[in-house]
């Protein structure tokens, strides 16, 4: 760690990753857009499957996120473990997504990459399918 308290550049452990995921995985309930955008550079990177070009900058992360956020206010996000990256760390996660289906468990993985504290790439990948069937609703 630095003098900040902050992990060298590029030097991400495990530890350091779970530290860091325990601020910024709450953030993702409650439909807090605004806080959950904090935490991401002026400049960011963001892409996951309903975006998979991505979204650069957080003026546009932040209106996706609150449509997204807004939907899924009570969804929960946990990390699993975490795998160290140039400048940041592999998420291994696990959210609890309310539907009116009933809760779906989802796995997936992200690419975290901070400068600093700061998240300056964010690109998330889960199989979606189940979400968008229980979004869809029941077949008849």
């Amino acid at each position: 760690m630095s003098a900040t308290g902050e992990p060298p550049r590029g030097a991400w452990t495990p530890e350091a990753a779970r530290a860091f995921a325990e601020r910024w995985l709450p953030a993702w309930t409650g439909n807090r857009p605004e806080l959950l955008a904090s935490f991401y550079t002026e400049d960011a990177f963001y892409a996951d499957p309903a975006v998979p070009d991505g979204l650069t900058g957080r003026e546009a992360l932040l209106a996706y996120l609150r449509r997204l956020l807004a939907r899924y206010p009570d969804w929960v996000w946990r990390q699993r473990r975490a795998v160290p990256l140039e400048d940041g760390f592999l998420n291994h996660w696990e959210a609890d997504v309310p539907t009116a289906a009933g809760t779906l468990t989802i796995r997936g993985v992200c690419s975290v990459q901070l400068r600093g504290e700061l998240i300056y790439r964010n690109e998330v990948f889960f199989d979606r399918s189940e979400l968008l069937a229980a979004a869809r609703g029941p077949r008849t």
